[in-house]
């Protein structure tokens, strides 16, 4: 039986040091993009935007995001467990810290915050904004920490009704955006760059996330399975696993030759495919990542 060997001090220490730099770019993209381009966000951070410009910039943002994820982290304690872990606390103390720092540092004599970038266009800052805060849940991420926010309210949520953690996200950073309408500062344009910021976001940590490890699986149905394989290893020089299977439509056995391979050889793939039988029936999907032999490591998950 395999026991799983505890990480060295060196890799605690390089995981903490990655979370901190992660925690200061996302600080740095909400207080020095979003914040002064006077646009709406979503998640826990888009509701103490939210909050700081309702109280006219009397609570700074960072202040209000430790706040709200504390009470959030005792709730979910008494009601969940208490098992989001240290890295979680972690993160929160850091994000908390660095965004009040930064807003302290950049705030102007007249209260507003400085625009670093200069950028004079909303829309542009909020897709800085959005790069830079997803760049950094990214690294986080990566080194097994979390921002908290909507991630405790999903624990929360889920004890009492079951909710895809992907559509929770979407309503509440909906209903946290929108209410930004009622705020003179941010307005209609405000909160349509708030949805524009969100979508970076996204798309940012998803990329930085799987982008490098996504792959190609394709699934190829031919009747000459056995020259496929063969093409698929001599040709392609990929490796092939064939499947046994059977067509419930016409209740025929048929043999399916799979193939693993990364995105860039897909193409490949495909071409040698259609050598051997051009009538085969093909689908391709993308799988997050691979690990083995040609691909990537176990020890790197």
């Amino acid at each position: 039986m395999f026991e799983l060997q505890k990480n060295s001090p060196l890799t605690v220490i390089k995981e903490y040091l990655f979370m901190t730099v992660g925690m200061l770019v996302y600080s740095f993209g909400w207080i020095c993009c979003i914040l002064p381009s006077d646009c709406a966000g979503g998640g826990a951070t888009g509701l103490s935007l939210l909050i700081y410009h309702i109280t006219g910039g009397v609570v700074s943002v960072g202040v209000m995001v430790f706040i709200i994820n504390t009470i959030l982290l005792i709730i979910a304690g008494f009601i969940v467990g208490w098992r989001f872990g240290i890295k979680t606390i972690y993160c929160v103390v850091v994000m908390s810290i660095a965004m009040w720092a930064l807003q302290r540092g950049f705030t102007l004599p007249d209260g507003s915050v400085m625009d670093l970038f200069q950028l004079d266009n909303r829309l542009l800052s909020a897709i800085l904004g959005g790069l830079f805060a997803g760049v950094g849940v990214a690294i986080c991420f990566q080194q097994g920490g979390s921002t908290g926010g909507s991630d405790i309210v999903v624990m929360i949520v889920n004890k009492f009704y079951k909710i895809s953690y992907g559509r929770f996200i979407r309503m509440t950073d909906t209903v946290i955006i929108s209410l930004a309408l009622f705020l003179p500062d941010v307005g209609i344009a405000g909160v349509i760059y708030g949805f524009v910021q969100v979508a970076v976001f996204s798309y940012t940590v998803d990329m930085i996330m799987s982008g490098n490890q996504q792959s190609s699986q394709i699934f190829i149905v031919s009747k000459d399975y056995v020259a496929m394989a063969d093409a698929m290893n001599q040709v392609a020089h990929r490796g092939a696993t064939v499947i046994d299977a059977t067509g419930w439509y016409s209740k025929e056995r048929h043999k399916i030759v799979m193939v693993v391979c990364r995105k860039r050889d897909t193409s490949m793939v495909m071409k040698t495919a259609k050598m051997v039988d051009s009538e085969a029936f093909i689908t391709v999907g993308s799988v997050m990542g691979v690990y083995g032999k040609g691909f990537d490591a176990l020890n790197k998950v």
